[in-house]
């Protein structure tokens, strides 16, 4: 299921596994679609047909989590991504996502393009305007989601 999430963050003691196959069945919950773009085919085939158990710094170099911290920050950690996210400019976040997500499965020239209008709507919008006077002046943007 971690494979579904844009950022994961584990407590270092943390261990994943794949044990559909130990238990006869076949993967689900999208993993089939999620975990091979996340870590590559010969990895989630290692992780599946073996059942290997990773570790948390494991998961952290195969690139399945994001952040590896000590168990007892983790919802501390976590609470402060939420923070920093809600507080950013949640139009380009959100479309930052879109173009990424999309550009895995597009071809160079339509995600280009793809680029070219988002970017160009981001800066018409107050938040894009904020962001690059922020950097201009060399100060901290206040987003307000315009």
């Amino acid at each position: 299921m971690v494979s579904a999430f844009d950022l994961v963050v584990c407590g270092e003691s943390a261990k994943f596994t794949m044990a559909y196959t130990r238990a006869g069945v076949t993967p689900d919950g999208t993993s089939s679609y999620f975990l091979a773009r996340h870590i590559g085919l010969r990895r989630m085939l290692d992780l599946t047909l073996t059942n290997r158990v990773l570790s948390a710094q494991e998961a952290e170099q195969w690139g399945l989590v994001n952040r590896v911290v000590a168990d007892d920050q983790v919802d501390q950690v976590t609470a402060d991504l939420a923070t920093q996210l809600a507080r950013g400019p949640s139009w380009a976040l959100g479309h930052a996502k879109r173009i990424i997500y999309s550009g895995c499965d597009t071809p160079l020239e339509q995600a280009a393009e793809l680029e070219g209008v988002t970017i160009t709507t981001a800066m018409s919008r107050r938040d894009g305007r904020e962001g690059i006077a922020a950097f201009v002046e060399k100060r901290l943007p206040k987003f307000d989601g315009g």
